[in-house]
């Protein structure tokens, strides 16, 4: 399992200096949430903070787009240094261009599906994924109260990536903390992505051990 902190709950005032402590506490990947008030109600931040702060961290960069049309700021999250890219499947209207589009920029691609979303608009873009983000709430806001008929949306998936023998992982972002952690990787979640649940409990080394001791 990963942990992919997400960034939207920490302290945007100091982010170089959280970004050295999750390094500090031996994470390899963080999460960025990037909404632009059109496809969600917030607007967080955009590829120039990212490039900013590229230089400050050596975590995977982990990018999420919660933005209408996405395809019209790939080269500009590429080159701000994104690692993955994911772009919602309900956010544009060429989900495999924009998919061969994140490929030609060198970065791993996924695709985020809302919760009301059904796994069947994956059905022949799968093997092209590096991941699927499974939103365990509604986009646009951090602190919400996890879906429960996740679980069983993530072991639909694992099912249909197992049986095409891919490696794509099934990444969970929205509402995951100690109490449902296990029950997510026990459904076939390989990333787990925490915000409130993760940043309002320093020291975040102390946190990492947690999430995984609730796991076990």
């Amino acid at each position: 399992m990963l942990l992919s902190p997400s960034l939207l709950s920490s302290d945007y005032g100091h982010l170089a200096d959280e970004l050295k402590a999750l390094e500090k506490a031996d994470l390899k990947w963080v999460h960025w949430d990037v909404m632009d008030g059109q496809f969600v109600p917030n607007i967080t931040l955009g590829a120039p903070i990212i490039k900013c702060l590229r230089k400050e961290s050596n975590l995977f960069f982990d990018v999420h787009l919660m933005v209408d049309r996405p395809e019209r700021f790939l080269v500009d999250f590429a080159e701000a240094g994104a690692d993955l890219i994911c772009v919602h499947a309900e956010a544009g209207n060429h989900l495999n261009r924009t998919i061969q589009e994140i490929k030609k920029l060198g970065k791993q691609a996924g695709v985020a599906l809302n919760p009301h979303t059904p796994l069947n608009v994956l059905d022949y873009i799968l093997p092209e994924l590096d991941l699927v983000l499974i939103m365990s709430v509604n986009p646009g806001f951090g602190g919400q109260k996890f879906i429960p008929y996740t679980y069983a949306k993530v072991r639909e998936l694992k099912e249909r990536i197992n049986k095409l023998n891919l490696k794509t992982l099934i990444q969970i972002d929205g509402g995951v903390d100690l109490t449902n952690a296990k029950a997510l990787v026990e459904a076939g979640a390989d990333v787990l992505v925490s915000g409130s649940a993760f940043f309002n409990f320093p020291p975040y080394g102390e946190r990492v051990k947690a999430f995984y001791k609730a796991i076990e």
